[in-house]
């Protein structure tokens, strides 16, 4: 007769701890209910990486080399704007060294970053014209579409960004869950091979399983690295707690568009003096920035500024440097937000934030670092796809597998990889059982 140890049935049966019950609990629920924004957000995500390198590469006639001499004045842009279109006005202009500066024009019917406009883009050195498109209202190119599924599943923005910046917070809290349930009980060889290896001669259940447990594991840091500064941008008791944090206490100061004195317009300077003059006094600071972006005042509002940022760095954003001037005394304003402080001269709070976009794409640690956030948003989408799988063949598992068929799905499947239990005489524990059955060893003699 088969005699089992009651005290090690109850503490099987016992599913564990309660902790260990309700963070896998967690884990499962919250991984099936937000799986689908993960598998968007991650894959957009990748994609967007890349979308200059991309750009570069399907536009090679914007490549541009380095030229040892100044780029074209904001009068200059003016003037190759008006010719190609009279009834057009330079809106902003955003260059990177080593292509063409790009220029939006905006028309009387046009409204807004989003309501239609003309891009031209423009050698910086000679002034030709490389190429002229015309956007139509809300029209969207490639990467705009996949922006706009990476920050609002193509959903309406109020409803779509709020389902994306709490999907991530659910991501973050899977992340972490999973760490726990990945954590093994024990440390043995078997337990370090499943927990750091991927056995990929082994049955599909458990490639699968193991694509999900180790890959999760090796980018579990840059994951959380990049879903943690993604929620800057859409959570604001999360943005300001977190500053809150890492500035010791500092409150977040609320960015503001600064405005000209619209009572000394027409007295001082034109917007097209203006403009070159400002231009003329931020390259002088900053000769070797290796790119930039300003906007054009708009002449049909006497409170609009003038505001310029440079970038020190290729691809990255972090050591920027902004000034904004008024449009009728060149009068330089000054904000107090965090990105209005030098890089150098901020504080560590100041400087995360600063970062906060080059950590999230990768780009702090240069090319190879969006290399690196490329394959790990490319995990980060597999990981709701694996994990899907996981559930979905033990939910609807065979209640039996094929005697010694590793790739069946029934126990022989799941313990394939566990040492043989050489069955003790008179007792078998439920833990033997399977073991046992799997292999086909069980002694009739005992029962």
């Amino acid at each position: 007769m088969v005699t089992v140890n009651r005290q090690t049935a109850v503490k099987k049966k016992g599913r564990g701890p309660l902790f260990n019950r309700i963070n896998k609990w967690l884990h499962l629920w919250l991984g099936l209910s937000s799986g689908i924004i993960v598998l968007i957000v991650c894959l957009t995500g990748c994609i967007w990486v890349f979308h200059d390198e991309i750009e570069g590469l399907l536009e090679p006639e914007t490549k541009v080399e380095k030229q040892d001499k100044p780029v074209l004045t904001p009068s200059q842009l003016t003037a190759i704007a008006f010719q190609n279109y009279p009834d057009k006005v330079p809106a902003y202009a955003n260059y990177q060294q080593g292509r063409a500066i790009n220029l939006t024009l905006k028309g009387p019917t046009d409204e807004g970053r989003r309501g239609g406009g003309t891009l031209m883009k423009i050698n910086p050195y000679t002034g030709e014209v490389i190429s002229k498109v015309v956007r139509q209202k809300d029209e969207v190119d490639f990467f705009r579409f996949i922006l706009n599924g990476h920050r609002f599943l193509w959903l309406p923005l109020e409803i779509g960004r709020p389902v994306v910046n709490y999907g991530t917070l659910v991501f973050v809290v899977l992340l972490i869950t999973g760490l726990i349930w990945w954590y093994p009980k024990k440390w043995n060889k078997s337990t370090r091979d499943k927990s750091f290896k991927i056995k990929w001669g082994a049955s599909f259940k458990r490639v699968n399983l193991d694509l999900h447990n180790v890959l999760g594991f090796y980018s579990l840091l840059f994951l959380l690295a990049i879903a943690l500064t993604g929620m800057v941008y859409g959570i604001k008791w999360y943005s300001e707690g977190l500053y809150w944090v890492t500035s010791g206490g500092e409150k977040l100061a609320e960015y503001k568009r600064l405005e000209s004195d619209s009572l000394q317009a027409g007295k001082h300077y034109s917007p097209k003096q203006a403009m070159d003059l400002a231009w003329n006094k931020v390259i002088g600071k900053h000769p070797e920035s290796m790119g930039f972006y300003y906007n054009f005042p708009d002449i049909s509002k006497a409170k609009s500024s003038i505001n310029i940022t440079v970038y020190p760095s290729a691809g990255q954003f972090y050591n920027s440097e902004g000034y904004t001037f008024d449009q009728h005394t060149l009068k330089e304003l000054k904000r107090e937000d965090a990105y209005s402080v030098a890089y150098a001269n901020a504080s560590f709070g100041q400087k995360l934030r600063k970062m906060n976009y080059d950590i999230h794409v990768g780009s702090i640690l240069g090319f190879p670092g969006k290399v690196l956030a490329f394959l790990v948003t490319l995990i980060g989408a597999s990981l709701p796809v694996t994990g899907f799988l996981i559930w979905f063949g033990r939910k609807f598992k065979k209640k039996k597998g094929k005697k010694g068929d590793d790739t069946g799905t029934g126990a022989a499947d799941e313990v394939a990889d566990k040492p043989a239990v050489k069955p003790r005489p008179g007792v078998i524990t439920k833990e033997q059982e399977p073991v046992l059955a799997a292999n086909a060893r069980i002694d009739r003699s005992y029962n």
